[in-house]
């Protein structure tokens, strides 16, 4: 630690940082544009200018960067000091030149950090009255405007874009006065996180194209903390509703899983909550008619049903929260309750769980992920089903770099003398799969084959780490080679990494994953396991235990079953459309709890509307097993009172007072989350997640929108011209008012919106962290539920002999797009265009031999279904494979690892 002098007062600071970010992390505001927390410092833009003296002797001084300059022990520095308060004051209007003046019109309007800087160094009149430099703006897809006028040079989005992410179609072009941002030409950016542009700029130069649609102020919208619920990483978000609609997803800052960056689904992929055909009242099917319902009438009818049906079945979700699974169990009891998850995923994340309490292994996090330095992926294609621990990835792989040039003298936030230091300098990155991936580009060594092929790979790697014997394989030596250069980076890593999960096709191979994880953790208690599972809330819900989907089906269809309870899980996901329509046709009463129309929904006799996660309040569990909360941005009964949608835990805890007679009829998340923590150890320490309904701030709730807030008076005057009161969320400390305590990051870490005294942008986080770039002042939200039991050595029993015979048909593998592959985003318009065609890929020497072309039509069958689809082939694609989209719509994830029959090609 060093002691420095700022303006005559003395600080105790780190050595390791560079002057602006200490200034900034001991709260002094400091104005800038191209230094960022995550990318570093470049000097470009010259604005956090301050005075270093060299002694307290010395009258002058000299200005410097703050951003470019290291801390040294005893330096003195002036940050109010006359001439450079009046070198940052004309250095803004210099680059402000040509800025236009269209504050008012501009998406970024409030939310923008040249506003915030160009007022905080006190620059109000411009003195330029000449024509100003005009550019052409260019289309960059549905998602993100382009506004070059406004751009100042800072150069942020190209060192994000390109030296972050890794994007290979943006860049800067020009020289001198004539920079230009953007694409060589017009077109769709193809970068997974090309969103973040919109946070990253800090004028409006990006902005977000959906919200431009409905635009709003940002202190006119009303914002929860909420969770990401596309995948299973569980990022932190910031949903902004108004009109009772959500207009705006933000980045919410978590320092162990999403920091400042987010993907393009869960920035853009809340079309779902928006759409105007939602249920939006319960009903009932009568003579093929729908009959709509009251809330209560609905829930005397369903109580009704259940008390007379003999043999009842509820299946739960892995996208429902906690606390409607939880409700669910309770109404249909234990025995009768399904996880909704398929067998091979529900067996999968025991084994997972059963490693982590025993073995002494432990899930990373991706800020974790970052540090390690040898990192091997299993069957995942990560950039697909989880992008945003892909973007961690890529920076793990550059961490060798950073830690060389480090001792070279080259400080970890001098960003573009690291990137010069060298270009060869790569952390390992091994891939195992079926199908290429888009982080080919980073990886050291890709295998790309056969299932049987890779449980052979895979069993070698983890005979050679536990020292067996490698005489009974049989490769050519130049893939051994690559395999024996995977078992010597792990062995030889600091930090090692496995990573796998459902998707990676076979049981096997995942227990071989987990093996190799163990045998590594013996050679070096650093390694690090990651499991991918389906869905949001997959680790949550296989919790409860109960019946597995497969277990359900053959129950039903085994047994008479009078009534089957349906929440929010859309069983045509993930099995074929004939064996449910069969098990429908079973049941005699079908209902179902839900926010979308869904294929299963349109087969129930009994609808209960449910709301979505910007409706609700709730609990998940992410692929590390962390639990988070998510509350609800706004009350949509309040904005139309025939909207009786809530939560589905509400409804069914409505429905079990009904059949138990019971007198307590309200139901909190307080009172509902002490229940089932008492139900299993793992959501014990839950009962202590805090905040609860009751917690406050100096007396009073936090607030959900901006204290500038306005035209609420405005909100409902078309229906009344008097205002309603406000409603009251019982199940947080979040008031739906602008009213409350803003200062609600000193005390908690669920913070609604962005916001700081001088600080509108996104760039306000610097107040919320204990140091910049840092945790928030009251730690990460989320609680870890896995604690090891019993350390010792667990591993999974393989049967090598079982895949040793070459098979001659072909195997369902699958082929994942960030969009259209989880079933929630499927729901949402704006990202129809983003959602590719259907199509089979095939090797291209498989289709040379049955005379099949791209573009060919094939039609096969798989588990009773037909299929018919053109096909597009592929030369890494193993032989006899078939990649299908699995998770869309028609291609149920039961097809994984299926073999197909009567494979032809249909002549048109």
């Amino acid at each position: 630690m060093f002691t420095i002098f700022i303006d005559k007062k003395n600080y105790t600071v780190k050595k390791s940082e560079n002057l602006l970010h200490t200034c900034l992390s001991i709260g002094i505001n400091l104005p800038y544009f191209c230094w960022h927390p995550t990318l570093g410092s470049i000097g470009a833009c010259r604005q956090c200018a301050v005075k270093i003296y060299s002694n307290k002797k010395d009258p002058l001084g000299r200005i410097t960067m703050a951003c470019m300059t290291p801390i040294q022990n005893n330096m003195i520095i002036s940050i109010n000091e006359k001439e450079v308060k009046n070198f940052r004051k004309n250095n803004i209007e210099y680059l402000m030149i040509h800025h236009p003046h269209d504050c008012p019109v501009c998406a970024e309007g409030g939310n923008c950090h040249l506003q915030d800087m160009t007022v905080m160094a006190k620059h109000h009149n411009r003195k330029y009255n000449f024509s100003k430099k005009t550019y052409n703006n260019q289309y960059l897809g549905h998602f993100i405007s382009h506004e070059m006028n406004r751009c100042i040079s800072c150069y942020r989005c190209v060192r994000y874009y390109k030296d972050y992410c890794d994007g290979k179609d943006f860049g800067v072009y020009g020289s001198g006065q004539r920079m230009y941002f953007g694409r060589l030409e017009s077109g769709e950016l193809d970068n997974e996180h090309s969103g973040n542009l919109i946070e990253i700029c800090p004028t409006g130069v990006f902005t977000d194209k959906l919200h431009k649609k409905h635009y709003n102020r940002k202190w006119d919208m009303q914002y929860s903390p909420n969770i990401c619920q596309h995948c299973s990483i569980g990022c932190n978000i910031l949903s902004g509703e108004r009109y009772g609609y959500i207009r705006r997803i933000e980045n919410r800052y978590n320092y162990n899983i999403n920091q400042y960056f987010i993907c393009d689904l869960g920035r853009f992929g809340y079309g779902y909550s928006n759409l105007k055909n939602r249920i939006k009242n319960p009903y009932i099917i009568k003579n093929k008619k729908k009959i709509c319902l009251s809330s209560q009438k609905a829930c005397n009818i369903a109580a009704t049903i259940i008390k007379s049906s003999n043999k009842i079945i509820g299946i739960g979700s892995s996208r429902a929260s906690l606390e409607s699974n939880y409700a669910l169990l309770k109404l249909v009891g234990k025995k009768n309750f399904s996880n909704g998850m398929l067998d091979s995923e529900y067996k999968s994340i025991l084994l997972f769980i059963k490693l982590l309490e025993n073995s002494g292994l432990k899930s990373i996090s991706l800020k974790e992920i970052e540090e390690c330095d040898s990192i091997l992926i299993i069957g995942e294609d990560i950039t697909q089903t989880s992008s945003r621990m892909a973007l961690s990835i890529r920076q793990a792989i550059k961490m060798k770099l950073t830690k060389e040039a480090i001792k070279n003298d080259i400080p970890h936030w001098h960003s573009q003398g690291i990137k010069n230091f060298s270009e060869d300098l790569k952390n390992f990155l091994f891939f195992i799969g079926s199908t290429k991936t888009k982080l080919d580009d980073v990886t050291t060594y890709s295998y790309i084959g056969s299932i049987q092929n890779q449980i052979n790979i895979l069993n070698l790697i983890y005979d050679f780490i536990a020292k067996k014997d490698l005489t009974s394989y049989k490769f050519n030596k130049k893939t051994q080679e690559k395999v024996f250069l995977i078992c010597n980076s792990l062995i030889k890593s600091k930090k090692p990494l496995i990573i796998s999960g459902s998707r990676s096709s076979n049981s096997t191979i995942l227990k071989i994953a987990f093996n190799i994880s163990q045998s590594l953790y013996l050679l070096n208690s650093n390694t690090k396991i990651a499991f991918l599972p389906y869905a949001s809330n997959s680790i949550g819900v296989s919790l409860f235990g109960g019946m597995t989907l497969n277990q359900a089906v053959n129950t039903i269809i085994n047994k008479k079953i009078n009534t089957l309870i349906i929440m929010e899980n859309n069983l045509y996901h993930w099995m074929t459309k004939n064996t449910i329509d069969l098990i429908f046709k079973k049941v005699k009463t079908i209902l179902v709890l839900d926010h979308q129309k869904t294929t299963t929904l349109k087969q129930a006799n009994l609808v209960f509307p449910s709301s979505n996660s910007f409706e609700s309040s709730g609990t998940v569990v992410n692929y590390e097993g962390r639990a988070q909360r998510f509350f609800k941005t706004y009350s949509a009964k309040f904005l139309n009172k025939k909207n009786k949608a809530k939560e589905s835990w509400k409804w069914i805890y409505k429905i079990y007072n009904k059949i138990n007679k019971n007198t307590i009829h309200d139901i909190s998340l307080d009172k509902i989350t002490k229940l089932y923590s008492s139900f299993s150890s793992y959501f014990t320490p839950l009962e202590q997640m805090l905040p609860t309904a009751n917690t406050k701030i100096f007396e009073q709730k936090v607030p959900r929108s901006p204290n500038r807030a306005s035209g609420r008076t405005a909100l409902r005057s078309h229906i009344n011209i008097h205002e309603p009161q406000q409603p009251e969320d019982t199940d947080s400390m979040f008031s739906f008012s602008m009213e409350g305590s803003n200062r609600f990051y000193e005390y908690s870490s669920y913070i609604p919106f962005v916001w700081s005294p001088g600080w509108n942008s996104p760039q306000a986080w610097n107040k919320f962290q204990k140091e910049i770039g840092g945790d928030l002042k009251n730690g990460s939200p989320g609680i870890l539920l896995f604690k090891e039991k019993i350390k010792k050595t667990i591993f999974f029993s393989i049967n090598k002999k079982k895949y040793s015979t070459k098979k001659n048909f072909f195997t369902i593998v699958p082929y994942y797009t960030l969009f259209g592959t989880d079933e929630i985003s499927q729901y949402s318009p704006e990202i129809h265009h983003k959602i590719c065609s259907i199509y089979a890929l095939i090797n291209a020497e498989d289709a040379k031999e049955k005379n099949l072309e791209s573009g060919s039509i094939i039609i096969f069958q798989c588990l009773d279904q037909t299929f018919h689809m053109s096909i597009k082939l592929s030369k890494t694609l193993s032989s006899k494979n078939i990649a299908l989209p699995l998770g869309r719509i028609g291609f149920p994830y039961t097809l994984l690892g299926k073999t197909i029959v009567n494979f032809q090609e249909v002549i048109i």
